[in-house]
């Protein structure tokens, strides 16, 4: 077996972190207990449906928000399974004013990435260490950490116009600054180091990278106040081009006794190279909703977004041998469905449901990477304490599905690999906010 492919194997799958295919849609802890909010006309409009914040009394406000998300993620290959924790803090904010004319505002928060893992070993290892009884190399896992997180924040500012009682538009700027970073540890260990320089016979490489960029983008909204009852809204944000450069450093494997060479963990993921430009856009969103209001205390909700993942670029990079790297995915899709009930004159309370299609294809699934399908459900209560000051806490649970990925056809030549790897994800994040009235 070609000793360059089996410790080539180990770094394939073992590199990329992404909680989903970037963008996320949690812009305030309000989501998390109604996800369809686009049709919605309340206090977090600013974030969902910005045309729409000139239907609110006016005066000026101020919305904060903080959530928390937890939970895990996991990999598992012929019974051995690495798990990683997911520990995430979000702050959101949003400014807003409304007059006869229409709406100004601005928001700040998070906008895409997810938050930081490690992981202690990883599947690709697990494949690597398969192949040893043909390969004649021995290796340890021990010391092996792979850490990696993605971090996006926007700051969106904007105005809304109102062009009659029914209907409104709004247009804005919008400023996103994203950071990726990778850190990883690996080890080899091998009888065929004997007569290599390291006496202690262990090959050690390592990683440290960061890609940082800066972004800008438009926003475009539309509400229709179809009548009393019905409201009907349109958000559409543009693509944000992302161009990525990497700083850090990296320590390569010492192989050029074994194979001929040395190589490293950017050897595969080429991204994350010091000094290395790419691109990594968010792709643009068209996100369509509607509110009615059944009773006058009961309003249910249904949005929609569409992702158009294919007509952005995703770290699609040509190294020197002319190997392409890098992950083409389809377009995705999310449908919601939402409640809000109002007790009395203080308490409302809310639920919702949330089916997400992310547009991610098996063979994209790495490691530390893989964008699965989901189910949320939410639910949350709103107080109102005066006219003029709102609370709102809610609650949310991401059911992912469980996925696998394609190692037995990426190692068809290698007899010893006869399982796919499977990921499981399961997260929930909690969050409370207030908007203020002036």
């Amino acid at each position: 077996m070609n000793k360059k492919f089996l410790i080539a194997s180990l770094f394939v799958s073992a590199i990329a972190y992404g909680a989903s295919i970037d963008h996320i849609q949690t812009y305030s802890p309000d989501y998390l207990a109604n996800q369809a909010q686009t049709g919605m006309i309340n206090n977090v409009s600013a974030n969902y449906n910005p045309a729409g914040l000139v239907r609110l009394e006016n005066g000026k406000y101020i919305h904060v928000g903080l959530q928390y998300a937890f939970g895990t993620e996991s990999m598992k290959y012929k019974g051995k399974e690495h798990e990683a924790d997911l520990r995430q803090v979000i702050p959101n904010l949003a400014l807003y004013s409304v007059d006869e004319k229409g709406a100004k505002f601005l928001t700040f928060g998070g906008i895409a990435g997810g938050g930081e893992l490690e992981y202690k070993g990883v599947a690709g290892l697990n494949v690597a260490m398969d192949k040893y009884n043909t390969s004649g190399l021995k290796l340890s896992d021990k010391n092996t950490t792979i850490k990696g997180s993605n971090k996006y924040s926007q700051l969106t500012l904007g105005r809304a116009f109102n062009i009659d009682d029914k209907l409104s538009v709004s247009i804005a700027g919008r400023l996103v600054y994203g950071t990726r970073e990778l850190k990883g540890k690996i080890e080899i260990d091998s009888p065929l180091l004997a007569n290599h320089p390291m006496k202690d016979k262990i090959l050690t490489g390592d990683i440290d990278s960061k890609r940082t960029a800066w972004g800008y983008g438009f926003q475009l909204g539309l509400n229709y106040k179809a009548s009393e009852k019905l409201n009907l809204a349109a958000r559409y944000d543009s693509k944000i081009e992302m161009k990525f450069k990497a700083k850090g450093n990296e320590r390569q494997l010492q192989t050029a006794s074994l194979i001929g060479g040395n190589i490293g963990i950017t050897s595969f993921y080429p991204q994350y190279t010091p000094g290395t430009k790419t691109r990594r856009d968010l792709p643009a969103i068209l996100s369509l909703g509607a509110s009615y209001k059944i009773t006058d205390k009961w309003i249910v909700s249904t949005a929609a977004n569409y992702y158009f993942n294919k007509n952005a670029k995703m770290d699609r990079v040509t190294d020197a041998s002319g190997t392409k790297h890098g992950t083409d995915y389809k377009n995705g899709w999310e449908i919601a469905l939402g409640n809000e009930y109002q007790l009395n004159d203080k308490v409302t309370l809310i639920g919702s449901i949330n089916y997400a299609k992310t547009g991610a294809k098996a063979n994209s699934y790495s490691d530390i990477e893989y964008a699965i399908d989901s189910t949320t459900l939410g639910t949350g209560v709103r107080y109102k304490y005066d006219e003029t000051l709102e609370l709102t806490a809610s609650v949310a649970h991401f059911f992912y599905n469980a996925s696998e990925g394609t190692y037995k056809k990426r190692y068809a030549n290698v007899p010893t690999v006869t399982e796919n790897q499977k990921y499981k994800k399961s997260i929930t994040a909690v969050g409370i906010s207030a908007t203020k009235k002036f």
